[in-house]
């Protein structure tokens, strides 16, 4: 991925958006600002579809998407008000919701998280524990790092700044970095570099990438909350039977990303069983308790959650699958 490329290409859709409160606009529809994790790309295509194909019209919403970036915090966002729902992952929520932010998941947008570590085909580290005397490129701050010390009990493992760059990788025969494994290793392979990944929710710690509200929208607005997860999960039902109307309007709101690499990407969401829970189209969007409260064991184990708080209030099952 290339931010700064993308953020110059982008900062124009950022632009005049309007916050919602749930009044209706002018058209006679509630307008909803909803702020993505990245760029436009296939791992938002659900949503691009709902609005490309006006399921969100047709539930009474004018949705604006905005890109974000690596300097976008999608909770902060929605628990300001400045958009009413996010993405972002459930670790994150529950974190954020010990902090006092008072988030609420309420539906998945994945079932597993992409989340990776890519290293070259030859490299000796063949599993978790093997990272043991490496350096790993990882975004500053990342649980799921934190989580992998604590589990293997890695006392020399090194940290680098990951650089939202495969430059490094493909120069360094002995580089390991923090990937999707939806994205990066698509640019490798087409660089002529042989890769391996490791997917970080075979450790245990799997976290849903979800969308969120904050409590307080969620309560006052309870309507418009169903009606949005309800045209949005539509479309990543839509978007995964048949990609290709989407992608081509990704195609230009991101013109840095290629029609080869979004197919990439929307294979490897199929290939990895990413959407639906048990290849069950039906489920969109589903949640687990237990996983739910498992996650937040797990980042109370870290001594992540600030303040105790009950795990069953940081999301909701009740618009999932609701005709």
């Amino acid at each position: 991925m290339t931010p700064a490329k993308n953020w110059i290409a982008l900062s124009v859709l950022c632009l005049g958006l309007l916050g919602c409160h749930g009044g209706k606009g002018s058209s006679g529809l509630t307008p909803v600002t909803f702020q993505t994790d990245w760029y436009p790309q296939p791992e938002q295509g659900g949503f691009y579809e709902a609005q490309l194909k006006g399921y969100y019209r047709q539930e009474g919403l004018d949705v604006t998407i905005t890109p974000g970036g690596p300097y976008v915090i999608a909770d902060q966002q929605v628990s300001t008000g400045a958009a009413q729902f996010g993405m972002g992952s459930s670790d994150r929520i529950l974190e954020a919701d010990s902090q006092g932010q008072s988030l609420v998941a309420v539906a998945a947008t994945m079932q597993h998280d992409p989340q990776g570590i890519m290293l070259h085909a030859n490299s000796p580290v063949h599993d978790f524990p093997d990272l043991e005397g490496h350096t790993v490129a990882v975004k500053p701050g990342s649980t799921w790092f934190e989580y992998l010390i604590a589990r293997y009990k890695l006392t020399n493992v090194r940290e680098t700044p990951a650089t939202y760059s495969i430059a490094t990788f493909l120069q360094d025969p002995n580089y390991i970095q923090q990937i999707f494994v939806t994205s990066e290793p698509y640019f490798a392979r087409k660089s002529g570099a042989p890769v391996r990944t490791l997917l970080i929710s075979d450790t245990g710690y799997a976290p849903y990438r979800a969308f969120f509200t904050s409590r307080d929208y969620l309560t006052q607005h309870r309507d418009v909350v169903a009606k949005f997860v309800r045209a949005s999960l539509r479309g990543w039902r839509d978007y995964i039977a048949d990609p290709s109307a989407v992608n081509a309007r990704l195609l230009k709101l991101n013109p840095a990303m290629s029609l080869e690499q979004m197919q990439f990407t929307c294979q490897a969401l199929k290939d990895g069983h990413f959407i639906y829970p048990d290849d069950d189209p039906s489920r969109t969007g589903d949640f687990n308790a237990a996983r739910w409260s498992q996650m937040y064991k797990q980042l109370v184990d870290l001594k992540l959650i600030q303040h105790p708080i009950d795990p069953a209030t940081a999301y909701t099952m009740q618009f999932v699958n609701k005709p």
